[in-house]
């Protein structure tokens, strides 16, 4: 077994492939995720509110083409789709800098890319899920999504860092290329993995897409544990993306840091994300599942609050601490709340009971990121932080249960009793819970 191995996974060679292009692609995406509105606000000099709605831009999606995403990921080899995603980011990603070097780069063109590229992200990120349980035993899915969210820290700190600098090196538009090009290799990744037979999805299935999309509904209204989770998740979103939405602006124009800190910044808040993935299994040995997320969305909603102290000089100690804390409570909690939904999910529901999930977790998302725009054009973008970074705090008591709250352990499988959903395969059905007990959904799982 991989698990008894010094390193782990490490030595998985299809888990490696995954692993390698994720954190690639993820740091391609994290210098995006600050290159795209420096360009904006340094190249554009786009407002506030048009720096968060390219946030929006990029989520909007997710309201489109979540619901129908996860029933395709169900129908369809994952793999494939995973890779066709890569190739349309890419290419995306790609003109940007074509489209400055021509002239014609405009507001609207990076929100049509935003838009464009985020509807790639919802097919890619839903069958991603899918395609670790089929490379990992259930006894593995906790190390391999803390390998995946450390390589995500990781790349986060390295993508955003790389991307101020960047900036000023060779401007915001052209270092938009680095991005493009870890699409390419991430796809080339997923090309090398040697998928065996048990991780090949069922090509048909003998119900509508409309009727898978009622089974993952029904499954999270009635679920007791699923339904506050996805709830807090939905909630903390739209509170910390629009935070998010409006660091550039506020670290450049507020704080008063020039292109290459305000990267810096960015990519120091994520040694968070870091430290998470390796202490987040000790931590969940020693408190339990249910504990450990709780006391990660609580903690970080509370240090969040120190972000809007950020100034210029050795005030910038207070965004540091305050980004780091939260970024490592979001994952922690994804590590937790991702291993439990793909250990206790069947193989054929899980695509779109993820979908389901993320419907409302990232379809909130514009809506935080504009109302986030139109607070810091009315108030000011410090004021609008301590808004909305204190919603944020509030929403972890969402999680504040009887059935998070009632044993330190997140459940393995149904409670005794519990009614079931029966779900059409082509070779058998297969048995999920209908209402007494489900997976969890997290922050930004």
């Amino acid at each position: 077994m991989t698990g008894h191995r010094r390193g782990g996974l490490i030595w998985h060679r299809d888990f490696r492939l995954l692993w390698t292009g994720e954190t690639i692609s993820g740091a391609g995406t994290a210098m995006a995720a600050a290159g795209v509105p420096l360009l904006a606000v340094t190249a554009l000099h786009a407002s506030a509110f048009a720096v968060a709605a390219l946030t929006a831009a990029a989520y909007l999606p997710w309201l489109v083409v979540g619901l129908p995403a996860g029933a395709w990921v169900d129908r369809l080899p994952v793999r494939p789709l995973m890779i066709i995603c890569d190739v349309v980011a890419a290419l995306l990603y790609a003109s940007l800098p074509a489209a400055a070097w021509a002239g014609m780069l405009s507001t609207g063109v990076l929100l049509a890319v935003a838009t464009a590229a985020g509807t790639a992200n919802v097919v890619f990120a839903t069958a991603y899920q899918v395609l670790l349980p089929s490379l990992v035993t259930a006894g593995e899915l906790v190390e391999g999504n803390a390998k995946l969210q450390g390589g995500a820290a990781v790349a986060a700190i390295g993508g955003r860092s790389a991307a101020g600098l960047a900036a000023e090196a060779v401007g915001a538009a052209t270092a938009l290329l680095f991005n493009a090009a870890s699409f390419v290799v991430s796809a080339a990744c997923l090309l090398a993995i040697r998928t065996g037979p048990a991780a090949r999805r069922p090509a048909e299935r003998a119900t509508t897409v409309r009727a898978e999309i009622t089974q993952g509904l029904r499954l999270i209204a009635r679920d007791p544990y699923l339904r506050p989770l996805t709830l807090y998740a939905a909630a903390g979103n739209f509170a910390y993306a629009g935070s998010t939405a409006l660091l550039v602006v506020f670290l450049v124009r507020a704080a008063g840091f020039g292109a290459a800190a305000t990267g810096l910044l960015l990519g120091a808040g994520s040694v968070g994300g870091i430290l998470a993935a390796m202490i987040t299994r000790r931590l969940a040995r020693w408190l339990g599942t249910a504990r450990t997320l709780l006391l990660s969305a609580l903690a970080g909603g509370l240090f969040s609050l120190l972000i809007p102290l950020t100034a210029a000089g050795p005030r910038a100690a207070f965004y540091v601490a305050g980004s780091a804390v939260a970024s490592g409570g979001i994952a922690a909690g994804n590590i937790i709340a991702g291993s439990f939904r793909q250990a206790y999910c069947p193989a054929a529901l899980l695509g779109r009971i993820t979908a389901t999930m993320r419907l409302p977790v990232f379809g909130i998302i514009p809506f935080g990121a504009l109302l986030a725009g139109s607070l810091a054009t009315a108030v000011g973008t410090r004021d609008a932080l301590w808004i909305i970074l204190a919603s944020y705090a509030l929403a972890g008591t969402l999680l504040l249960t009887p059935a998070l709250l009632s044993d330190r352990n997140l459940p393995s499988s149904p409670a005794p009793g519990a009614g079931i959903l029966r779900v059409a395969s082509p070779d058998a059905q297969t048995m999920v819970p209908a209402g007494e007990s489900g997976a969890p959904g997290s922050l930004a799982n």
